[in-house]
Parts: structure tokens; C-alpha cells; sequence
């Protein structure tokens, strides 16, 4: 069935910390149709091209369905009283990580994406939030989005709808794959499946073949926690 947008959301350059690092993590809603290209929206902003944007990388997704339970769990934060707040492109109700796999292909207005892979969270999102630990909440709870890639560009809009195409890898969602690198992190036979899974970019999958190699999980506190200061 198709899923209608609650919002389409692009952010310009800003400064989030002392040291005036760049991000275009504060979203705000496009004001009207927008061109996707190969490499994202027209009008969006990446501060770190290096682990931001790019192909693999060009549309964030956040499920509006995560809101209550974060409000639940961080309580009443103003920047959940609307989408945008973990600074995705997309914002819908009714498709969660649980629902969407690698390789699913969408129809979005002019535009075609492919699910390329899931979101892993950055000391930005502590910032963002004003907590020292919400990249790791975020990564803990299974509540990461996830990437598109963009197969055909177009233009799209906040009334357009979702529409998923084809499926060429159902076994594995977002949310399984999420589950191996994070939960169940030494499943040998998973690591093997992942590190074989063509449709996931190179950098998921150097990922499982090194776990496989040396038999240790990477380190995640630079990328949840940032570099120290000095």
C-alpha cells in the first residue's frame, strides 16, 4: 500500500558545537517540489562529505513512528514536535525498519530509490539533542532509518507517496541487519551472508569481513561520542 509523506525536508549549513563544525542536520519542510539528484535534493546540505550524503547516501528516512516512544523514553523535547528532529529527508508513518529490506526499490513522485542501508548514528545527534548519549540510544533501540540510493532522478513533493516497486532482498531488513552488526555482533554465519551481500556498499560489508577476520568488533565510541576536544 502506498505511504503517503508527513514531510520533505532539506537543511542548509549551520554550526552545532564550539569548534564551528558544519552540519545540515536541522531540517526544515522544502517549500515546494524539489529535484532529487543522483547525490540528494537540491537545496540539502552535508557538512561532512567524507561520512554524509553521497551515492550511497543521497535520501534519509526516519519513521515519524519512533516520536512517541522517544518522547516516552528522553520526555517532553521540543524538537519532537515535528519531524526533522534526527534530521531526515523523509518522514512517514506506518513503515518501520522492521517492514523495509536492503534493495527495496520505491517510486517517490518523478524519482526511483533503492534502500541502500541503515542509519549508524554520530555524536551529532548528542548534540543535536543535548545529550551525551542519544547517538547511543538511538543506535541501541533499533531506531536508525535507514539510506536510499537513487536509481532514477526526478522531481518530488511533500503530497507524494511512497510506493514500493520490487523487493530483491526481503530477507534482509533493516532491521535484521541492524541486529547482526549491533545485538548478535559475532554470529559467524550472518557475518558470512552480510559480507556476500552485494547490494550493500562496500563499507557494511568490510564490516562483517573483518569481524570474520579477526574475530573483534570495531570500535564505535568515535563515531557516537566524537573526538575530544584539545
Amino acid at each position: 500500500m502506498p505511504i503517503p509523506l508527513d514531510a520533505l525536508l532539506v537543511g542548509e549549513l549551520q554550526a552545532i558545537d564550539e569548534r564551528g563544525t558544519l552540519s545540515g542536520i536541522d531540517k526544515k519542510p522544502a517549500p515546494g517540489a524539489l529535484h532529487l539528484s543522483a547525490t540528494g535534493f537540491v537545496g540539502d546540505r552535508q557538512g561532512d562529505l567524507k561520512r554524509h550524503g553521497g551515492i550511497e547516501k543521497a535520501v534519509h528516512h526516519y519513521p515519524y513512528d519512533h516520536y512517541g516512544p522517544w518522547r516516552s523514553e528522553i520526555g517532553p523535547v521540543a524538537l519532537l514536535d515535528r519531524p526533522g528532529a534526527f534530521g531526515e529527508n523523509l518522514s512517514t508513518s506506518g513503515l518501520t525498519e522492521e517492514d523495509v529490506a536492503i534493495g527495496d526499490r520505491f517510486r517517490l513522485g518523478g524519482a526511483l530509490l533503492e534502500v541502500s542501508q541503515g542509519r549508524q548514528p554520530c555524536w551529532k545527534l548528542n548534540r543535536r539533542f543535548e545529550r551525551t548519549d542519544m547517538a547511543r540510544r538511538v543506535q541501541q533501540s533499533g531506531r536508525t532509518g535507514w539510506y536510499y540510493r537513487v536509481i532514477e532522478e526526478g522531481r518530488v513533493c511533500a503530497d507524494d507517496v511512497l510506493a514500493l516497486v520490487d523487493r530483491r532482498c526481503p530477507k534482509w531488513t533493516v532491521r535484521r541487519l541492524w541486529h547482526y552488526l549491533y545485538i548478535d555482533t559475532m554470529n559467524r554465519d550472518a557475518l558470512q551472508e552480510i559480507a556476500n551481500l552485494e547490494i550493500l556498499p562496500a563499507g557494511w560489508r568490510d564490516y562483517a569481513s573483518k569481524r570474520l577476520a579477526t574475530r573483534t568488533v570495531e570500535d564505535w565510541t568515535r563515531r557516537l561520542e566524537g573526538v575530544p576536544e584539545g
